[in-house]
């Protein structure tokens, strides 16, 4: 197979989608083998994301063929949560480019060569990557310097509100 040399793990396929792990290293070469090979023509770019596993970074492509019903997973695996890079795919995808801002707003993962990477959800001051693993609410008493204030899924009743009232009888989450 074409794409031997850049699996990390074996083939993976069920019903139909088949997945493939490969390098960041790669993704340039295997997207160039998927799209420009004449019996594959996986020309269709559905999605990419983010995603951060706790222990790494990784980018998961889906990719669709009229040669095929299957879809195609790639995942890019092993990016460095410290520096997370991975190469841009507009190269042969310019619609790529909104893909690769909405992971990089919401993981802070850098596409290298892509040449509008700014945020695209969060205000451009924004410092944090609200879906990373290590992102802390302000308010989770639990883990974050915001001890004392109420737990985001705690019911909050207004202080003018009495006891018999309708809305007084919503569960609560217990006080912990």
């Amino acid at each position: 197979m074409r794409l031997d040399g850049y699996l990390r793990v074996p083939v993976y396929q069920r019903h139909d989608e088949t997945e493939i792990r490969i390098a960041p290293g790669a993704v340039p070469d295997v997207l160039r083998i998927l799209h420009d090979s004449q019996d594959l023509r996986f020309e269709i770019l559905a999605d990419l994301a983010g995603v951060d596993t706790g222990e790494v970074m990784q980018v998961v492509y889906h990719l669709c063929s009229q040669m095929s019903s299957d879809w195609l997973r790639i995942i890019a695996d092993g990016i460095s949560r410290e520096d997370p890079r991975a190469p841009s795919a507009t190269f042969l995808w310019q619609g790529a480019e909104w893909l690769e801002r909405e992971a990089y707003d919401m993981y802070g993962i850098v596409f290298e060569g892509n040449r509008d990477l700014r945020r695209i959800f969060m205000p451009p001051e924004y410092t944090s990557f609200p879906l990373r693993k290590d992102f802390l609410l302000p308010d989770d008493a639990a883990r974050s310097p915001g001890a004392g204030v109420r737990h985001v899924e705690r019911a909050h009743l207004p202080a003018d509100m009495v006891a018999d009232h309708p809305a007084a009888a919503i569960r609560r989450a217990p006080l912990s």
